[in-house]
């Protein structure tokens, strides 16, 4: 049995954090490296802050569900263009999925529909570095993923945990 086939479609989830544009780098250059086919970036809206918008409706404000998603929507596809714009990939083998959900089930989903070989991912962005995990879609994902997850960490984190170890 061969453990390692050939990679031919990456998924990148984007929660457009700090760190995303260090992870488009980092996944269309394992993806030049590989020669894969595709890098498939998906962003998910939480199904949660468009539930929020909803009852806000529904007390009498102006703003519905609706027009909240096309607005994150059209947002998120312009930065993902300013962010692509600064790296060389061809376009061709680019796709961009937006969707709305539970972003770890959505993401889940996504990567068995799409059939993804891997998924490069970074962790939360925010709060403490040990508590990096906790609650967090990356958790859920890499304990329920039957897709590999290579976890990118982007520079500052890794000196800051490389400082950790060595103190010890």
């Amino acid at each position: 049995m061969k453990l390692i086939k050939k990679i031919k479609k990456i998924m990148v989830p984007l929660a457009f954090s700090p760190y995303s544009q260090s992870i488009i780098e980092y996944a269309t250059d394992l993806a030049t490296s590989l020669a894969v086919e595709q890098v498939l970036f998906v962003s998910v809206v939480n199904q949660r802050d468009v539930d929020a918008v909803t009852t806000i409706s529904s007390l009498g404000y102006e703003v519905d569900g609706e027009h909240y998603v096309n607005e994150i929507k059209k947002t998120r596809v312009t930065e993902l263009e300013k962010m692509l714009n600064t790296i060389e990939f061809p376009e061709e083998q680019m796709k961009l999925i937006i969707s709305v959900g539970k972003p770890a089930d959505k993401l889940l989903k996504i990567a068995v529909r799409e059939d993804v070989d891997i998924i490069v991912m970074g962790v939360r962005a925010k709060g403490e570095i040990s508590s990096a995990f906790t609650g967090s879609v990356a958790e859920k994902m890499f304990k329920r993923s039957p897709v590999t997850i290579v976890s990118f960490r982007p520079e500052d984190i890794a000196r800051k945990l490389r400082k950790r170890i060595t103190k010890k």
